[in-house]
């Protein structure tokens, strides 16, 4: 969790998005929440989960990434490993909201048919999730951001520091 969380800080440095607010949709534990504390210690981690028991011990927002609406949206929002749960309906709703849950980047990460077939170690991968093609997800995605790489995407509006061979 920790390079994870390196890359996405280093991709974001680069390109001059400043984060103070992390929004970890989908956080179970927050595995994620120590790695991001030390990768962008002026970053404030905002955990939300369906879950009301992981809610109360780790005093999580209860919620979903399909239709949770904050007073204030978040600099980065993380969806690290959720969509796959979610039908095609909610998993596309769930994108859609992405982009009123950020005002600059998310992270995206979903196990995909592809992955499930060449890369994950079944032994130690959930399988009981909707597995689709990563093209399903790239497809909503692009309607509202850029792909900066690593699956760290930029809403179309705000202006980042991209070199020409920066650009997917």
């Amino acid at each position: 969790m920790r390079r994870r969380a390196e890359l996405i800080a280093a991709i974001l440095r680069h390109s001059r998005i400043p984060v103070r607010r992390i929004l970890d949709a989908g956080c179970g534990i927050g595995m994620l929440r120590k790695a991001f504390a030390d990768a962008m210690p002026r970053a404030r981690y905002l955990g939300l989960e369906t879950s009301a028991y992981l809610c109360k011990r780790y005093q999580w927002t209860l919620g979903s990434v399909v239709d949770f609406a904050p007073p204030t949206p978040s600099d980065l929002v993380v969806c690290y490993d959720v969509l796959q749960y979610l039908d095609d309906r909610d998993a596309a709703r769930a994108m859609a909201n992405l982009a009123k849950l950020t005002r600059a980047a998310v992270y995206v990460s979903a196990l995909t048919r592809e992955d499930w077939r060449a890369n994950c170690d079944r032994t130690r991968t959930d399988g009981a999730v909707h597995l689709r093609p990563g093209d399903w997800y790239r497809r909503r995605l692009r309607r509202r951001f850029n792909h900066l790489g690593f699956g760290v995407w930029l809403l179309k509006d705000v202006s980042a520091i991209l070199w020409e061979m920066e650009r997917s």
